[in-house]
Parts: C-alpha cells; sequence; structure tokens
C-alpha cells in the first residue's frame, strides 16, 4: 500500500468565490459555501497543475492513499478580522471532508487552523477538536508564520506560546504536519517562504524543552525538512561544541515527508533523519507537477526515485510508503 501523506485538494471555483465574498464583507456575515456533489466530483475529474485530473495523477503513480488537506498558500491566516480566517478555515475543512465522504478509502482528511494571532492557540484547537472528533480527521497542518511575514513576528515553535496546540495534539494523539502558508514578503515567493519558515521551525524546536514537555508530540516537517538536512555539517559543529546530544539525534524526534523531487535530495534525506523517521509524501498534484525536461517524467512521481536506492532495505522501503504513516497517523488499514 502507497500512503501518501502530503497532499491538498482539488477545489471547485465555488470555494474561490466564497472566499472573496469573505473578503469584500471583512467577514460581517458568514454567508455559505453551496457546493454540490458533482461540482466536488468534477473539481477532482479535471485537468490540474498541467497534468491530468487529480484522481487520475495518484492512478498513474500508484497512490492509494491521500491525506489530503485545503492548500495552505490560499488560507490567508493574517487577513483581518479573525472572523475572514475562521469562517474560511471551516469552510475548507468541511470540503476537505465532503471529499473524503465521496472518495472513502481514497481520501483522508488534515486539518487547517484558524491561525489568526488575533485567536492564538488556545482558541485554535475547537476547529482540531471538531475535525478529529466530528469529521474523522487524522492530522492537521501547522503554520509557523500566521503573520504571512508581516510584523510582528511569531513565536518560534519552541516557545510555550504554541503549548495549547500541543497540548491538544498530545491529547488527541494526532500530528501535525509543520507547512507554512501565505507569503507577504516583496523579495521572495511564498514556495521559497515554504522552505525558510520550515527550516526556522526546526531550528526552534531544536533550541527548546518542547519534547521533554511533550515527549508524545508528533511534528512533521514537509518538503524534507526545509534547508536543514541539506546543510546539517553547519549545526553538526555548532551543536558539537556546547552540546553532548549530536544535531542530528535530536532531528530525529521530528518527523519529515519525501516532497523532495530529485533522488540525491531523496538520500540525503534519509541519510541523516534515518528512513525510521521520513514518510511519502508528494504533494501531487501541486508544485512539482511538471516534466523534467531531461529526462520527460513526472518530478513529483518520486516513488521509483525511492525504490531505486539501492542502499535502502525493503523495510526502509516499507516504513517509508505505508508503516511509518500507519503508526504516526493511527491508521486502520
Amino acid at each position: 500500500m502507497i500512503i501518501d501523506v502530503h497532499a491538498h485538494f482539488s477545489a471547485p471555483e465555488g470555494l474561490f468565490a466564497y472566499k472573496a465574498n469573505l473578503l469584500a464583507s471583512r467577514g460581517h456575515g458568514r454567508g455559505r459555501l453551496k457546493l454540490s456533489d458533482d461540482e466536488i466530483i468534477a473539481a477532482l475529474n479535471k485537468p490540474v497543475h498541467g497534468g491530468t485530473s487529480h484522481l487520475q495523477q495518484l492512478e498513474e503513480v500508484g497512490t492509494d492513499v491521500q491525506i489530503i488537506s485545503p492548500r495552505p498558500y490560499q488560507l490567508m491566516h493574517s487577513e483581518k478580522p479573525d472572523s475572514v480566517v475562521r469562517y474560511f478555515t471551516e469552510a475548507c475543512n468541511d470540503l476537505t471532508a465532503r471529499q473524503c465522504q465521496l472518495f472513502p478509502g481514497k481520501f483522508l482528511g488534515m486539518a487547517s487552523l484558524p491561525q489568526s494571532m488575533d485567536l492564538g492557540p488556545a482558541k485554535w484547537v475547537g476547529e482540531l477538536e471538531r475535525c478529529v472528533k466530528e469529521l474523522g480527521f487524522v492530522g492537521c497542518l501547522l503554520n509557523p508564520d500566521p503573520n504571512e511575514n508581516t510584523a510582528p513576528e511569531p513565536p518560534g515553535l519552541g516557545s510555550e506560546f504554541w503549548y495549547p496546540l500541543y497540548e491538544k495534539l498530545v491529547e488527541l494523539d494526532v500530528p501535525a504536519l509543520v507547512h507554512a502558508a501565505g507569503c507577504r514578503a516583496g523579495r521572495y515567493s511564498y514556495t521559497l517562504n515554504f522552505i525558510l519558515e520550515e527550516s526556522i521551525a526546526i531550528m526552534s524546536l531544536m533550541e527548546s524543552r518542547v519534547f521533554k514537555d511533550f515527549p508524545k508530540l508528533k511534528l512533521i516537517i514537509s518538503h524534507g525538512g526545509g534547508a536543514i538536512p541539506y546543510q546539517i555539517g553547519r549545526f553538526r559543529a555548532a551543536r558539537g561544541k556546547r552540546d553532548s546530544a549530536s544535531f542530528e539525534d535530536n532531528m530525529r524526534q521530528l518527523y519529515f515527508d519525501t516532497s523532495l523531487y530529485t533522488q540525491d535530495a531523496l538520500e540525503m534525506l534519509f541519510r541523516w533523519a534515518t528512513p525510521d523517521r521520513c514518510m511519502f509524501g508528494t504533494e501531487r498534484p501541486g508544485a512539482g507537477t511538471a516534466k523534467d525536461p531531461e529526462t520527460g517524467k513526472w518530478m513529483d512521481d518520486t516513488r521509483p526515485l525511492i525504490e531505486n536506492i539501492a542502499w535502502l532495505t525493503a523495510k526502509d522501503k516499507k516504513n517509508i510508503f505505508t508503516d511509518t504513516a500507519k503508526k504516526v497517523f493511527n491508521l486502520k488499514l
């Protein structure tokens, strides 16, 4: 069984019309997102991201189960007032749930949280609880920068600011996928922002006592851990000067997805994070749905890249593709 732990829904156009109305009204009235089953199914069956349809793309690469969430860059966590963020988050989660209901066995839900800094983590967790207990979701997204690169900077993920969320994650026994969202910086795009924020998240966590305070906390760093596994020499050197615990041992308290699109990057992730801490994730269809000009193959068809790594054992590959995800997400498949 191939489980893809990092994917986002393909939404009908009606979702974005609803978003526009929320922004125009500045949250004075929730409105109602009206989508038929036929519209939701049609969105999953039309060509997206330069390829075939969402469902066809899964068939093409042999993905059996996909854990889906709203597309993070659309979540507008920094918008004001906080009701805009909350209403859109709830609508996105409801759409995720309906897609999972329409395709049982194919999709599982991952929640977005209403991460307005005007609300704060203690008020985000109600939506997490609703999604897990009522909608059957198996995890959530965690944006480390809800202000979307505007001032003031939020506390790092190692701060006690985040503890109400960590407490609820442990209580519900679900993981969070650390994945930045929108970016209002002028110098770089949201795609680069993802990598920057995921790198900052790792460093903040590694320099904190989060895993001492929450030993059962399950955090997954998306996009292969940002830049950290590929610049690890710098951090190993710094850690070796002041701490008996190695940087890589502490890093292995985290989990990582494999949303990387070259074999050498995947190999480096597996070497430093170990295969036991990595789960297959592609974001397909999404940013990697493009053809490699040299090979003509889809860049986000990464299963063959992993299978071609000769030093991975059969057990390693089974952990990456199936078993670790089953354990982390408590999946009965």
